[in-house]
């Protein structure tokens, strides 16, 4: 097993040579070996009608973009090393938390969630003009950046280029920090799969760009205005900063539609039954129209007698004939005294289950950050730990729109205070669903001077993982009788080195004795757990399936998701285990290079799989 995260490079090389096989030839590898690479004036002349030449194109870039694409498709060789000391409910949940670094995590879930997840949400950094914790390799330092957007000439003395050293800078890093992630996170949606973003106006413009490119720009649903602020703010500078913006990506928007918003009481208490009406409560309509039809245009008696026309330019919605059928149907209104200008009647019942979203979600709706706030102080003894956290209404609003089934995945890879899981929490017991939650966070470092640092929380992972645990059990006391199989559980995984030794993938650099005096090409400090779920990484398996694990004549079985997997990493295993495991025919058997004493006991186990369960995958580690 290779225990690397995919190549999308390789993997678009791939699907280029399906497609023109001709223009895949082989390289140098910069190792003295070769590898695949494309012939691109080739290309170009095959595409030759469509190719762009010169300088000229519409393009939004920045410095360090290009780099910012590599590293996306770059691959890593990193492993996500199970916690349950700190997970909840590890052996019965389907939720994750990860902690480590959102882009390296991204790539390791790769495989395992493409095309899997329904909804993401995230609240990424809003780069308020200082350096951001995100700080990626790929990233130029200040003086590399100087030297790239020519703010020194060839002598080495500075330019002047007014502003350069400020804002442009924070723009380009927070857009290299941003598109790898989107890259990667749009692979992950399904194709009915949506993203909403929050951001605020420095970035807004920028990131709408952004999307526009991975996403494509036929896929941007909306830009939506949340009015995060119940009042002005009156030590503002210019004007009160009162709303941030949510952009809406579908995956592919003509297979997504937003569900609707359900109907409030307000909305229904304006349909009244002022004439008993056997068909329920109705409301009156106007009958009148902007765009006139002269033969829309015809004057109207009504019961009183009081002849009335449109206004003028105007004209009815419908014909004379269909009126006269409206009439005999009693769907026309025409005022208690029947002296009333018509109308057309709308029932109730008629009227579509739910409401259209509209792109402005006031406070009122959907809370505002104090609000968020708030409910943070309420989990935690009074105490706020985050500033402006979203408020769980807002999440709400999104998982609503975003017409997830009872066990779609939603995904934030900027979890912070934890509110997405919070929310997918609250509307599992709002409707007996099972969505799973996936929260990825950078464990940042709590300021020693803040309120959570002296509380006990070293990092922000710390007070997102509690707030799971402490909201979810609020959840299930307040709904205790229709909560029984909710899951408020998560599992944890943390970022982490890869389990192999580094000379597993450098062993050219050894002599053949020295590989021999080595014990193991596994690091010391690994559990059979994180062999595991190093194994999962690779093979692409979900991360949250039931396991157990089990004495078989003194070596330990792992069987994952009822013989998906079945592992073995026990020193000298003994034939007979090995039979018993081919025996139950898993879809996958993995075993440790060390279970083996001898090369024919290893070749005597792919005979044995052979004869017992052809179709396991057996693989060594």
């Amino acid at each position: 097993m290779k225990f690397e995260t995919p190549d999308l490079t390789a993997q678009n090389i791939e699907k280029l040579a399906a497609l023109f096989p001709g223009c895949v030839t082989e390289g140098p590898d910069g190792h003295g070996g070769l590898k695949k690479a494309v012939n691109f004036d080739l290309l170009k002349q095959l595409l030759s009608d469509a190719v762009l030449e010169g300088d000229e194109a519409y393009e939004f870039t920045w410095v360090g973009k290009k780099a910012a694409i590599v590293e996306a498709n770059k691959p890593i060789r990193k492993t996500l090393r199970p916690c349950p000391e700190e997970s909840k409910n590890w052996d019965t949940t389907e939720n994750l938390y990860i902690e480590g670094d959102n882009l390296e995590v991204l790539k390791l879930l790769q495989e395992a969630y493409l095309g899997k997840v329904k909804m993401i949400y995230i609240d990424p950094p809003y780069n308020t003009g200082h350096d951001f914790i995100y700080n990626d390799r790929f990233e130029m330092d200040k003086q590399e950046y100087d030297q790239q957007i020519g703010l020194f000439d060839e002598e080495g003395n500075k330019n002047f280029v007014e502003n350069s050293e400020s804002n442009p800078r924070f723009h380009s890093d927070w857009c290299s920090m941003m598109y790898p992630r989107l890259m990667l996170a749009r692979n992950m949606l399904s194709d009915d799969g949506v993203i909403f973003i929050s951001i605020d106006d420095v970035e807004v413009n920028d990131l709408r760009k952004i999307a526009d490119e991975i996403f494509g720009a036929s896929n941007f649903v909306a830009s939506i205005i949340w009015e995060k602020k119940y009042a002005p703010a009156n030590d503002a500078k210019w004007l009160s900063d009162n709303h941030d913006y949510i952009l809406l990506y579908a995956k592919n928007k003509s297979l997504w539609h937003p569900q609707l918003l359900p109907r409030s009481d307000e909305m229904n208490s304006r349909y009244t039954n002022r004439d008993n009406d056997s068909r329920g409560p109705w409301k009156a309509a106007d009958m009148t129209v902007k765009s006139y039809s002269a033969a829309y245009d015809y004057p109207i008696t009504t019961p009183s007698g009081r002849i009335v026309k449109p206004a003028q330019g105007r004209c009815w919605n419908t014909s004379k004939e269909n009126f006269e059928k409206l009439v005999l149907d009693n769907r026309i209104w025409f005022g208690d005294n029947g002296d009333n200008v018509p109308a057309v009647k709308k029932f109730l019942t008629e009227v579509q289950e739910g409401v259209v979203p509209m792109t402005i979600w006031k406070y009122s709706d959907v809370g505002h950050s104090q609000e968020g706030r708030q409910e943070v102080k309420k989990l935690f003894d009074n105490n706020g730990f985050f500033d402006g956290p979203k408020p769980v209404r807002l999440l709400d609003r999104m998982l609503t729109i975003a017409n997830l089934g009872t066990d779609s995945i939603v995904l934030d890879f900027f979890s912070g205070s934890a509110t997405t899981a919070h929310a997918v929490m609250q509307l599992n017991a709002k409707d007996g669903g099972h969505r799973k939650f996936i929260m990825v966070q950078l464990p940042e470092p709590c300021d020693e001077k803040s309120e959570a640092y002296k509380a006990g929380y070293k990092n922000i992972c710390e007070i997102g993982k509690e707030r799971i645990r402490r909201s979810g059990e609020k959840i299930k006391e307040k709904n205790f009788l229709i909560t029984q199989n909710l899951d408020i559980g998560f599992r944890v995984l943390k970022l982490d080195s890869t389990n192999m030794e580094d000379v597993y993938y450098s062993a050219q650099e050894y002599s053949q004795q020295m590989l021999q005096n080595m014990a193991s090409n596994i690091k010391s400090d690994r559990t059979d757990l994180d062999l595991l779920f190093g194994c999962l990484l690779d093979w692409g398996l979900p991360l949250s399936m039931p396991h157990h694990s089990e004495q078989m004549e003194g070596c330990t079985i792992h069987t994952y998701n009822e013989d998906d997997l079945i592992a073995c990493f026990d020193a000298n295993v003994p034939e007979s285990v090995i039979r018993e495991i081919a025996r139950r025919k898993p879809l996958r058997a993995v075993f440790r290079d060390s279970s083996f004493a001898t090369s024919p006991e290893k070749i005597n186990v792919g005979e044995i799989f052979k004869l017992l369960a052809p179709e396991t995958r057996v693989k060594v580690i």
